[in-house]
């Protein structure tokens, strides 16, 4: 059982979660630009509050390592060391109605676990690389930092697959801030207008859409901003001009030279027409088709 204490030390509120083995503090300050951001629907915490966690007390708790060579953040074969984001939740007091972790990224690139893909894939929040502490982590593909903190698997198989969309990997890197949130209510702004079957285009541009395109499109507060342009933007463009927003998903570097969204060229008709119509579906009655 996870007890919640209220501890001051210097000045600073702490939040302190322990069990019979493990402690870990919330700090109510930031220390250091590499401390991570945490904030969600925790135990004993205001919601939505914003507490800070430190490397040094991080890699202080019990940590998981594997070797993995399916990760395109590493060249080759590479031991990651970390603590799950399930280990972490659990840690931290996560309410048991909060099923969803987001991690959000410098560069406003977030991404989302759904409770499906914890117990499918069992992420980690990565604090060493090859037994490196992040002072020794080489940069990431885009010359940029990996950290200051980043997410792999131990493996990953893809769970599902909807028409030509087979489930990602989420490997983030450049994580600065984790948030324990409801999926009801972070997935609620994203779910199709009307009632459409389980079956339906509609609903499988949904799956789809969901994993994807909300890591780099918001849907107001929710969602990635990296790209800059927004959910309902979107439908606009599915709406207004069909045939460019599909080649924008098959082949963005088509249309805007350096674009930085990768190519679905395995994306088939059939896949592009799904995530037509669910997109389309937030301005049915608004704007003519």
């Amino acid at each position: 059982m996870i007890r919640v204490l209220l501890v001051l030390l210097a000045g600073t509120v702490l939040s302190a979660f322990s069990n019979a083995e493990t402690q870990i503090n919330l700090h109510l300050e930031r220390s250091s630009p590499g401390d991570l951001e945490v904030s969600g629907e925790l135990e004993g915490l205001p919601s939505g509050a914003t507490r800070y966690l430190r490397y040094d007390e991080l890699l202080r708790l019990p940590q998981e390592t594997y070797s993995v060579t399916d990760d395109t953040n590493f060249h080759g074969k590479t031991q990651i060391g970390g603590v799950a984001l399930t280990a972490l939740a659990h840690l931290l007091g996560q309410q048991s109605d909060s099923t969803l972790v987001v991690a959000i990224c410098y560069d406003q690139y977030r991404t989302n676990y759904p409770i499906d893909y914890l117990a499918a894939h069992h992420p980690l929040l990565i604090l060493t690389i090859n037994g490196q502490t992040r002072d020794h982590w080489p940069p990431s593909e885009s010359g940029g930092p990996l950290g200051p903190y980043l997410i792999s698997h131990p493996f990953f198989k893809p769970a599902f697959k909807v028409l030509s969309h087979e489930d990602e990997p989420q490997i983030p890197y450049g994580v600065t801030r984790i948030e324990f949130r409801r999926e009801s209510e972070v997935f609620g702004k994203l779910r199709p207008k009307g009632e459409w079957p389980a079956d339906s285009p509609v609903q499988q541009g949904y799956v789809i859409a969901r994993q994807d395109c909300f890591r780099c499109h918001n849907m107001g507060v929710e969602g990635g901003t990296m790209a800059g342009r927004s959910w309902l933007q979107l439908a606009a463009r599915a709406i207004d001009d069909s045939s460019r927003f599909r080649q924008t998903i098959r082949k963005p570097s088509s249309l805007t030279p350096g674009a930085k969204m990768p190519d679905h060229a395995d994306y088939d008709d059939a896949t592009l027409d799904a995530l037509t119509a669910y997109f389309r579906t937030f301005l049915i009655g608004r704007r003519s088709k």
